[in-house]
This record gives structure tokens, sequence and C-alpha cells, in this order.
């Protein structure tokens, strides 16, 4: 951290910009090259792109890499012969974030918050940068005289927002961090020790408080945000600050975090209730229909995470918060994310499911495969399973070919993927059995032509909420029927079917709702189906709950299969591709040498 810390101490850096922009090279400057401080700070114009550049420090970690090396947990196996960070965390190099940068959306050596970059945004140095950035327009509030107190409270709320954000992303990966709420002079003395998580997690909520407060619920429904009505999806509102808080909260409450501030390895009620009322403040907004934010019908499931051929950003109306859209080099490109989630025609694939993870996806009356009354038969393994299953994960003698295709890449128009397959990994293709759509579109391939696609995920959207809330409640009250005192429309049990019975799906049954256990088991499982691909949700989710050391979560394994007559998979086995290695440190990354020998009282991670 030491020469971001020395950014967030000595850069004094103001940008005059209007919407997602920033200056591309404005590391390069002086101090006062650009716009002097008081043209920055005197009006809601020039304030507002002063604090644009805080968008543009969120890094788009889709855009990092060629593979979804995002999903550091027990997803996906890659293609061998490649440098990931999954798969280095696979072999227990936690240290890998610090080495494997140009494929690690958490390090990317120097803080980049240019509108048009989106390889090199890490989140290490950006969230220090964007810390400082906050703190600076904090302490800059009262210059801003020529504006109305609308104006004066969006900034503010914008501003409180992102210095919480930042370090709540920090404290996910590393714990507890000193909480930094001023600016720091380039001359002071560093002595700012860490705090635990807790005490870190009680200053976030404090700013994401204040910021809800402040913050519109729509910025189209303002008059400031009247000047850029329709264009506002991805600005900061009280939607956001709220969904975060109670985030905060629930991590705060969670197992792993708990343990680390109090030596308790189980769920901190208070913490989960915190959680539960700021979700169900979020939720009751929902329900009046103040706020754009809604589920999207099963059959437009895709539009969260990728267009075809549309200009329009995925996630709308689902997305709570996104990145800024950085770069359109990825619309269309065969090597972008928007085309390497599912064998290509030549037999290149580059991410597999693994085969442990895909038993997640349980049946279509709600049941998990494990369970014995929920039909599932493990000689047809591929029937009856949720809608989901389908949508995401692609099976042997799927259609993965639409157009016209020469005589000798006919045999990849239907996915073969029994042992010996043409899509199978002695092609180069799946490792496991399994390959990956929930992320494109099937015509993203050598024949179809890689048509205009565009994925871009979303760092939170409504389903997790809703999930969120129904963990907070079970846990802060100790029952799936419960509710937040203040939000009574909705039970824990309620909450979770919102997701569970959008794609189709039965809703969980009695036999878990009346169990706390089981269904705290369900809420681990729906959270992987409903959420699994799409970035750290599933890793951080592991780690919180202590769960990461589980071996069923440690094995990556492919499914090993003839294809028999009637189509169906026959002499099926399940194989152990690898088991991660892991050890109790690797519940927290650890930090960088020249960052924890910068003073004592910062200190490096257990284990480390």
């Amino acid at each position: 951290m030491k020469k971001y810390i020395n950014i967030i101490a000595g850069i004094f850096v103001f940008l005059a910009i209007t919407g997602l922009t920033s200056c591309t090279d404005y590391l390069d400057k002086s101090p006062d090259a650009t716009v002097s401080s008081t043209d920055a700070f005197i009006n809601f114009t020039n304030f507002q792109g002063f604090t644009e550049e805080l968008y543009c420090c969120v890094p788009d970690f889709i855009g990092k890499t060629w593979a979804t090396d995002w999903n550091l947990a027990d997803e996906v196996l890659h293609k061998d012969g490649g440098i990931w960070l999954n798969d280095e965390f696979d072999k227990g190099n936690y240290w890998g974030w610090t080495t494997v940068q140009w494929i690690s959306y958490l390090d990317a050596g120097s803080p980049n918050t240019s509108n048009n970059s989106t390889f090199d945004k890490g989140l290490w140095p950006n969230a220090w940068y964007g810390i400082r950035k906050a703190n600076l327009g904090l302490a800059n509030l009262d210059k801003l005289q020529d504006a109305t107190q609308e104006e004066k409270d969006l900034i503010k709320g914008q501003l409180l927002f992102f210095r919480a954000w930042f370090h709540f992303e920090l404290m996910t990966y590393w714990g507890g961090l000193p909480y930094i709420d001023r600016v720091l002079t380039s001359t002071e003395k560093l002595e700012l020790p860490r705090l635990t998580y807790q005490q870190t997690a009680e200053r976030v909520a404090e700013d994401l408080r204040a910021a809800a407060d402040l913050l519109p619920v729509d910025w189209d429904k303002t008059t400031a945000g009247a000047l850029t009505s329709g264009k506002n999806q991805q600005r900061i509102t009280k939607m956001v600050a709220l969904a975060y808080l109670g985030k905060n909260y629930l991590y705060a409450g969670s197992p792993l975090m708990n343990k680390a501030s109090t030596g308790n390895a189980g769920f901190n009620p208070e913490y989960c209730k915190k959680a539960a009322k700021a979700f169900g403040e979020m939720l009751s907004i929902v329900d009046s229909g103040d706020s754009w934010l809604k589920l999207v019908d099963f059959k437009d499931y895709s539009t969260l995470f990728y267009t075809n051929g549309s200009s329009k950003i995925p996630g709308y109306p689902e997305a709570v918060f996104q990145s800024p859209v950085y770069s359109s080099w990825f619309k269309g490109c065969p090597w972008g994310p928007s085309s390497i989630f599912q064998a290509k025609c030549i037999g290149a694939g580059y991410s597999s499911p693994n085969a442990r993870f895909v038993e997640n996806y349980g049946m279509a009356n709600g049941l998990p495969i494990s369970d014995p009354e929920s039909g599932y038969n493990p000689a047809d393994p591929w029937s009856n399973r949720d809608p989901r299953f389908y949508n995401d994960i692609v099976i042997d003698g799927d259609k993965i070919i639409k157009g016209s295709a020469p005589a000798d890449k006919e045999k990849y128009r239907y996915a073969a993927l029994y042992t010996g397959g043409a899509a199978r990994d002695n092609a180069g293709a799946s490792r496991t059995g399994y390959l990956l759509r929930k992320l494109t579109p099937m015509t993203t391939n050598d024949i179809d032509g890689y048509p205009n696609n565009y994925m871009h995920l979303s760092y939170m959207r409504l389903a997790d909420v809703y999930l969120m809330y129904a963990e907070a409640v079970l846990q802060g009250y100790g029952d799936a029927t419960k509710t937040d005192p203040d939000y009574t429309k909705l039970t824990a049990e309620q909450a979770f079917n919102k997701v569970r019975t959008r794609c189709g799906a039965s809703p969980v049954a009695s036999k878990y709702v009346a169990d706390k256990d089981k269904f705290m088991s369900e809420i681990v499982r729906e959270r992987a189906v409903e959420l699994g691909f799409e970035g750290d949700f599933r890793f951080n989710d592991l780690r919180r709950w202590l769960m990461w050391n589980d071996k069923k979560y440690l094995e990556k394994t492919a499914v090993d299969f003839d294809r028999g007559a009637n189509g169906k998979p026959i002499n099926i086995k399940e194989r152990v591709v690898t088991t991660r290695i892991f050890s109790e440190k690797n519940y927290w990354l650890p930090l960088k040498i020249n960052d924890v020998t910068l003073y004592p009282s910062f200190g490096q991670n257990p284990g480390y």
C-alpha cells in the first residue's frame, strides 16, 4: 500500500468533467494543470465533474481477463496452459493476486481512472485513490456555494458512498483496515492502526447511512438529474446505498468476520438484524414502485448478462450497482469476454463449469438432487432439473451451432461432451463434461460469426438483495417465517421464493422452511445457482460462511460418460480433476510486503 497511501496523501488532481469521462493521462500532470481547486468546487456542474471520476475508479472485473477468472471459487476449471489467478488460488498461492497482474482485477500496479481503460483497473490501487478523492471532495464541500440544496446533497451523498464502498470492497478481501476519513497530508507520519473487521464495518455503515439519507431514489426525478434524464441508470442512488448498508452489516455478522472480530465463529444476530432492517427499507421502496428496480421475467433473464445486437447496457432493471462501460472493444470481438464461455467450433473452450458445482442445480420441484424425494435419477441426470440448469449449462447433445457449417465443422453442431467427443478435453474444449452458456448466446462461435454481443455483469442485482434479506432475517431472528419488524411484507421464506420461483421452479419445500439449518443450506445452494459465474459472490460467500475448507467445495470434478443409443448418458463416473489447496490463512488475502512494512501498526494478515 506504500505508493497508494502516498498517492492518497500527496496527489491533488482536479478534473472538471461531465458524464462518465476523465483525463486519460492525468497522472502525469502537475496538481493544478487541469483546473484550479476554486473552479473544481465552485458550482454543481464542476463539482459533479470532479465526482464523476470516482465512478471510473470502479473496476470492470470481467474486462480484465480472457476467461472467467473473476470466479475465484469452485465454479469453473480453466483451459490448461494459461496463467490464471483462479488456478493460482487452486494451488494455494494466494500471493498470486499481487503477481498475476495482467489477469487480476484485484491489482493493476498503479491507479487508473481513464474512461476508456478496461484492462488496467485494479481494485487495490483504484480503491485507495478513490478514498483519497472522496475525502478531498468532502473537505471542499464548503466551497460549493453556487448550488441548490438538492445539488449539494447529491454531491455529498456520492462522495460518502464511494468512500464507504471502496473501504468495504477492500475489507471484504483483506479484512479490517484503517478507515481513512480525512485528507492525509504528504508530510504527516502514518500511524493509522488496522481496525477489526466489525470496527471498520461500523465506519462504513455511518457513511452509507448518511449517503442513503442524502441521495434520491431515482435521479431522473430530480431537477439536477433531469439534465441527463434517461442516462442516469448507473448513478449512485438511495437504493444502492441502502443495499450496500445491508450487505455491509450482513458481512459483519457472518461467521468469518465475527470470528475475526470477536473470536465467535457463528453468525452475529445483532448485525444480521441491522442488515435485515436496511434491506427491508430498500425493498419497501421497490414495493412502492418509486424505483425502477424489479426482477426481470425469466424469459428476459439473459438481458441481465449480455446483449445481442443491442446498445443497451445489460442488467436493467435488476442491476443495483455496476461499473461504468469503459470500452466497446469487447463488443463482437471473438477473443473478448462476450465470446469465450462455450466451445468454439474449432474446439477451443476456456472455462468449463465444475461438475461438482453443477450439482447445486436442483430439480424443477425445488428439491436438491441429494434429497431422496427429489426424483433425481443418476442414470438420467439432466432431466426435470431447475430451469436455470438449461439456461446456464450446456449438456451433451445441446445444439451450439445455428447456421450452415462446412462439412468438417458439422461434428461441432451438437455438443459432443461424452468421453472422447469433439467438445471434450481431448479436443481442447470442455474439461468437465459441461460448457457454460449463462453469459453468452450460443450463436457466439466461429460458424455463426460472433454477433454483436456485449457482456456486462453487475456488482449487485435485486435477486441478490432478496437472498441476502432472507439470510439476514433467518440469522437475525432465527426463523424463516419471520420478517424484519419494520418490513413485514416479506418473510425470509417469501423473499427467497421470489428468486426461486422467478424461473419456474417450485418454492422451497416446507420441511426446509421449518428447520433453520436446512433453510440456510438452501440459501447456500440458491445463491450458487442464481449468482454462479457472475463474479466474486461465491468466493466471498464460502469465505464468510467459513465453508471454504469443506472438501466438497475444494474438489473440482469432471463427469466421464458414454452416450447411449437413446442419447442418454451411460457409464457415468465423477472424476476429481483437482483439489484446491487450502489453509486457514487463505480466508483472507495477503497484503503486499511493501505496504505492511510501511509502518508497524498496519500489520500483515495472519499466516503470511
